[in-house]
C-alpha cells in the first residue's frame, strides 16, 4: 500500500476533466485517475474579426491521463497529460483542382498541466478552493513539413484560479451543484494574457449518473507581440471565445465509470469553430 501511496505521489510531482472539481477537494489519500480520447475535426474556423471562414481540413486527437490525488483534506495535485497527441492537416488543393500544398501531419505528447488546489473554506454551504495550474510546453508547436502542424503552443504558462461551489439536494436521490470560476492566464513566448471566467451546474441521479452544463468565457488581453494567430488551430494567440459544453457520465460500479463530452464554441475569434467531442473511463480509489 505504501509503494503505490508513494507511486501516485511521484507522478502528480513530475507532472482539466471533471469528476470532482469545483470548490472541492478530495479526502486526505482518495482521488481518480481517466483516461480520454478527446478530438476535434474542422473545416472553419473564427477569424480576428469575429466571422467564420473556412480552412484546409485539420484534426487534433489527443489521448490523454488525467489524475486527482488529495495529499491532504485541503491540498490536492492534478495533472493533464495528453501522453498521445496526434494532429493532421488535408491536402490543399488550388479552385482548378490542382494540389497546392501536400498534407501533414505528426504524432508525439502534447502540452500538459500540472497544478495544485487548496481548498479555502471547506464544510460550509459554500466552499472555495484556489488553484494554481502550470501549463508545460511538451507538444510540439511547429511540426510538418511545413511547420504548421501543432500538438502545442510553445509556451509555458501559469493561472491562478478560483471556484464556489455549493450544492442543493432535490428530493431523497436527487443532487445538484454549482460552481463559479474565475482566473487569471500569465502566457509567455510573446503570447497574450488571458482572463477566464465560467459558471457550472450539475445534476447527480441516484449517485450513478451525473449530467453537467458548462458555460466558459476566455478573453485576451492582446498585450502579447505573437504573431501566431492564424485562426486554424486551438494554439493560437488572441484567441478568445465563448463556450458551452455538457458531459454526462455513468458509475458502472462504486469505483469505474464512463464519460462521454461535447463542447462548442461560439462568439470567438482565432480559433476552430467545430465542435469537439470526448468519451473516458475513469477509476475512483
Amino acid at each position: 500500500m505504501k509503494i503505490r501511496l508513494i507511486f501516485l505521489v511521484l507522478v502528480f510531482l513530475v507532472s482539466t476533466p471533471t469528476l470532482a472539481g469545483g470548490g472541492w477537494t478530495p479526502k486526505k489519500k482518495s482521488g481518480f485517475i481517466k483516461i480520454s480520447q478527446w478530438w476535434i475535426n474542422s473545416n472553419q474556423h473564427y477569424t480576428s474579426l469575429g466571422t467564420t471562414n473556412g480552412n484546409v481540413a485539420s484534426g487534433i486527437y489527443n489521448t490523454s491521463l488525467y489524475a486527482e490525488y488529495g495529499f491532504t483534506d485541503r491540498l490536492s495535485g492534478t495533472l493533464y497529460f495528453p501522453f498521445f497527441s496526434r494532429a493532421t492537416r488535408s491536402d490543399e488543393f488550388s479552385p482548378a483542382g490542382d494540389l497546392v500544398v501536400a498534407g501533414d501531419e505528426i504524432n508525439s505528447i502534447g502540452d500538459t498541466d500540472l497544478a495544485v488546489k487548496y481548498g479555502i473554506i471547506r464544510d460550509k454551504r459554500f466552499v472555495l478552493s484556489g488553484t494554481l495550474t502550470l501549463g508545460l510546453p511538451l507538444g510540439t508547436s511547429n511540426g510538418g513539413v511545413e511547420g504548421v502542424v501543432q500538438t502545442g503552443d510553445g509556451e509555458f504558462n501559469q493561472m491562478l484560479s478560483f471556484d464556489l461551489s455549493t450544492s442543493l439536494p432535490i428530493g431523497g436521490k436527487i443532487n445538484t451543484y454549482y460552481t463559479v470560476n474565475t482566473g487569471f492566464n500569465n502566457r509567455t513566448n510573446g503570447f497574450s494574457d488571458e482572463f477566464r471566467f465560467g459558471v457550472e451546474a450539475g445534476v447527480i441521479f441516484f449517485e450513478r449518473v451525473t449530467t453537467s452544463f458548462r458555460l466558459y468565457v476566455v478573453k485576451s488581453l492582446n498585450n502579447g507581440s505573437s504573431t501566431v494567430s492564424n485562426g486554424t488551430s486551438i494554439y493560437s494567440n488572441n484567441m478568445e471565445f465563448t463556450s458551452f459544453t455538457t458531459e454526462i457520465s455513468y458509475n458502472v460500479t462504486k469505483k469505474i465509470g464512463l464519460s462521454a463530452n461535447y463542447g462548442t464554441a461560439f462568439a470567438a475569434t482565432n480559433i476552430f469553430a467545430n465542435p469537439s467531442y470526448s468519451v473516458g473511463a475513469y477509476m475512483k480509489f
